[in-house]
């Protein structure tokens, strides 16, 4: 068994690792490359355009980690090209179908980019070019597999012209259209092979060399050679209809979040929230169902005084099943000698009166936490987007405090466990304040916090939020509020996101972490503003264009006829961005 990833980066611990496996394997099975190529791959990967084309790195990886394949892709913009540089399995392990599943997903990667193909290199199976029978059979099963996509060599050229006079078994150019059955113009493809010789080969390829390859091209639209292992078995589609799993969102869901169920009247953060959104999100098939992880209490006491968590679980412990308890006095005058009786020191950690404690409301918030962090360990697996779907909410949850619905801030929580690995960038899109974020991380400047919400003065939790507060020392300038007024639309909206991003942008975060507010929408019962479906759809492409490794948190949004809707927008720009 093995999965196909993308590796993006050389940032995360195991893409370290996979990195210096694929270093070895190249080394291993390509001996003639220079140390010197294969030592730059992490930073053709961190810095693409510094080495001319952008790298793509695909792996297929065991079930222990260890690289089974590989395939190293360069993309070209302007030109709009792929060239598939390296395509290997590891030595001991040739033949197991990893070829095929490593090239489908190479395929389907170019296809993404809207390029009009693949171009790469092929020893040929003709006995003029390559005198060693023990070398043709191997050039002619490679291009036989090659041509089960379609692929074969451009005809007519000069390509294979040796370098040197002593060189032997000069490559083909192959090409792969992708299944577009697109003509390749003569103009086209002389601009293809002049970057690739140029910038792959710029210190083998000599100028008139060069030159003399390009003119070479004259057919106009260039011919590819005629099958000549296949006849009927090509498959030339790379756009089959499944979304390959490593670009598939990991979905966690607070599996427990229906014991925490207030009947009271006026309450909106109901169960029903969850199976809103599961029923519109799942049909989509970007997402991937993964279980629950047990956390130890020590990540939320990181994050959450440690007086206050235990005081949380122990009053939710003693309270009667079904009965809600609300905070009614506040300590005010004499902060430092709480009440005895535990419901009624709830007030001493509360700050509002309408977020009830129950003897089931420890439970969920720990399981939410729990969700929120394993989707992190998924962004740490090499996932690109992971979303904790959870309730009960966390962004109002301070370091000492719970309110407006919020017992742990599991988006805090999170973003604190990743911050081990990086830089964190929070960005909360809730209709209210996350003023649970900002209390936590005010004093830090390696978590950059912006909030986008409704304006203090109007909106809970009334008394954070503002635009003035912006840090405390080494966290001076790394707080973000955007307070906005009353009555905002879609495109009011997208113009204050972008100043967000712009500002997430220059941070140049390792990872994003997303407090998802649904609430934001037309008609929700807690806000004021009129987002559509169709501007949280231009929300996730917005996001998604940064391109960070994003984990999602799931935090407000209570009306039940276009929540799960709105989500599903979202995530498909979210998704369609990546």
């Amino acid at each position: 068994m093995f999965r196909i990833r993308r590796i993006y980066d050389s940032i995360l611990p195991i893409n370290k690792k996979v990195i210096s496996q694929v270093q070895a394997i190249i080394a291993s099975r390509f001996p003639l490359m220079h140390p010197e190529e294969i030592d730059t791959l992490p930073d053709k990967l961190t810095n693409p355009m510094k080495h001319g084309f952008r790298a793509i790195l695909f792996v297929a990886e065991g079930q222990s980690g260890n690289v089974k394949g590989l395939a190293l892709l360069f993309h070209e913009p302007t030109l709009k090209f792929c060239f598939l540089d390296i395509i290997s399995s590891a030595k001991q392990i040739v033949g197991r179908g990893i070829g095929g599943a490593i090239y489908d997903r190479t395929r389907r990667e170019a296809a993404n980019l809207n390029s009009i193909g693949i171009f790469f290199e092929c020893l040929p199976d003709d006995p003029e070019l390559c005198p060693f029978p023990d070398v043709l059979k191997e050039n002619a099963a490679r291009l036989k597999f090659y041509e089960r996509f379609g692929a074969r060599p451009i005809t007519g050229t000069l390509y294979e012209t040796p370098v040197s006079k002593n060189d032997s078994c000069p490559p083909y150019l192959v090409f792969d259209d992708l299944g577009k059955k697109l003509a390749l113009s003569r103009s086209h493809a002389r601009k293809i092979v002049r970057t690739i010789l140029e910038q792959k080969y710029k210190d083998l390829c000599p100028p008139e060399y060069v030159t003399k390859v390009v003119n070479s091209i004259r057919d106009n639209p260039v011919q590819l050679r005629k099958f000549r292992y296949l006849k009927n078995e090509v498959k030339a589609d790379p756009n089959n209809g499944t979304i390959p799993e490593d670009l598939k969102i990991s979905l966690v869901i607070n599996d427990k979040h229906e014991i925490h169920h207030v009947r009271d009247r006026g309450y909106v953060e109901s169960p029903v929230r969850i199976k809103t959104i599961l029923k519109e999100i799942l049909p989509t098939s970007y997402f991937t169902i993964m279980p629950v992880r047990h956390f130890s209490k020590r990540y939320i006491k990181a994050v959450h005084d440690s007086q206050y968590v235990e005081y949380f679980k122990k009053v939710c412990s003693v309270i009667k099943p079904e009965e809600s308890v609300y905070p009614y006095v506040f300590p005010i005058r004499n902060t430092a000698r709480p009440p005895r009786e535990l419901p009624i020191r709830a007030g001493y950690y509360c700050i509002d009166t309408f977020t009830p404690l129950n003897n089931n409301a420890y439970l969920a918030a720990k399981r939410a936490v729990d969700c929120a962090l394993t989707a992190a360990d998924h962004i740490l697996e090499g996932r690109r987007m992971a979303y904790a779907l959870v309730r009960p909410p966390g962004h109002h949850a301070e370091r000492k405090s719970f309110g407006g619905f919020c017992y742990f801030s599991s988006t805090a929580i999170a973003a604190n466990y990743l911050s081990a690995y990086g830089k964190i960038a929070i960005l909360d899109v809730d209709y209210h304040h996350g003023n649970g974020q900002q209390d936590i991380f005010y004093k830090r400047s390696d978590v950059l916090t912006v909030s986008i919400h409704g304006h203090p003065n109007f909106a809970y939790p009334y008394f954070s939020g503002f635009k003035d507060e912006i840090g405390e020392e080494d966290g001076k300038g790394f707080n973000i509020n955007f307070p906005l007024p009353e009555h905002v639309d879609g495109n009011q909206y997208h113009e204050i996101l972008k100043k967000a991003l712009d500002r997430i942008r220059r941070f140049e975060p390792n990872f994003l972490v997303i407090a998802l507010g649904l609430d934001t929408a037309k008609g929700d019962p807690t806000g004021s503003w009129m987002l559509r479906s169709k501007d949280f759809h231009v929300n996730g492409q917005m996001i998604g264009n940064l391109g960070f490794p994003t984990l999602v948190v799931q935090e407000g949004g209570y009306n039940h006829r276009n929540l799960g809707r709105n989500a599903r927008h979202f995530f498909n720009g979210l998704w369609e961005a990546q």
